[in-house]
């Protein structure tokens, strides 16, 4: 099985990306694609959505340290093709510690994930990157075979993509990652009531009409109300649109990325 590694990416917080990371990461396991989740945010928000608590020594902290290997942090999320990688605090200082290390510290997850590649257990990996774009984003990015941003329906967001597109590109130059590619954009808290969505979906499909994905994610308090319980969105309410658009994304980048 060839593993493709996808990046979910946004400097901003709030813009559903850790949302995106947890349920097209469910989403695609239900479709029958083993998948493994890392959680690449010391906050931990997609650990804590799966209901997963962060322990101590759990992440990728001491992996990035050479101390331990990558496989002994791959843990059952207790749903059926879905592993993970969790998260703990410790990865906000980890940053600093790359940079004292020095060497070439972009490619130290490159390096990390090459044996679960080589290894072709999973069909995806999905990156959950921190909300910056940091030391750990650029090595999610210098890692990853595909950049997908999540963009909230608003005009301020369009910043943010030029920001993201700007760092996918340095990457590139920098040769951490030539092959890197923007594997698609998702339009998120999208509004069906309101113009302003529609104005922006319009605005990203013009200026990237084969990125931009078809699925849109609604505006919806099912999505915001599913972590705090726990769950993925197909757990807490199955028949909710978020449910409904999380499982046509899912799709969708099966179709687009031929995982199947």
């Amino acid at each position: 099985m060839t593993t493709k590694i996808f990046s979910i990416a946004n400097q901003k917080g709030g813009v559903g990306k850790t949302t995106t990371a947890v349920n097209l990461a469910c989403g695609l396991a239900k479709q029958g694609i083993p998948t493994l989740l890392i959680d690449l945010d010391s906050q931990g928000n997609a650990s804590s959505a799966l209901g997963i608590e962060r322990v101590e020594d759990g992440s990728l902290y001491n992996v990035f340290l050479g101390n331990e290997k990558v496989t002994d942090k791959i843990i059952d999320s207790g749903r059926k093709n879905l592993d993970m990688i969790p998260s703990e605090p410790d990865l906000a200082t980890l940053e600093s510690v790359l940079l004292q290390q020095g060497g070439n510290y972009l490619a130290r997850l490159r390096e990390i994930l090459a044996p679960i590649k080589r290894s072709g257990k999973y069909g995806v990996v999905i990156i959950d990157c921190p909300p910056a774009l940091g030391l750990l984003t650029m090595n999610s990015l210098a890692a990853a075979d595909y950049v997908l941003v999540t963009l909230q329906c608003e005009y301020l967001a369009l910043e943010g993509l030029s920001q993201c597109l700007g760092l996918i590109e340095e990457i590139r130059e920098s040769k951490a990652n030539a092959a890197l590619q923007l594997g698609g954009i998702l339009m998120t808290m999208f509004d069906v009531r309101t113009s302003l969505s529609k104005a922006i979906v319009d605005d990203v499909a013009k200026m990237f009409p084969k990125e931009i994905f078809k699925t849109k994610i609604p505006r919806t308090v099912r999505l915001g109300e599913a972590p705090s319980y726990g769950k993925s969105i197909f757990e807490y309410d199955e028949r909710c649109m978020g449910a409904y658009s999380y499982a046509a994304l899912a799709k969708e980048v099966i179709k687009r990325f031929a995982l199947k």
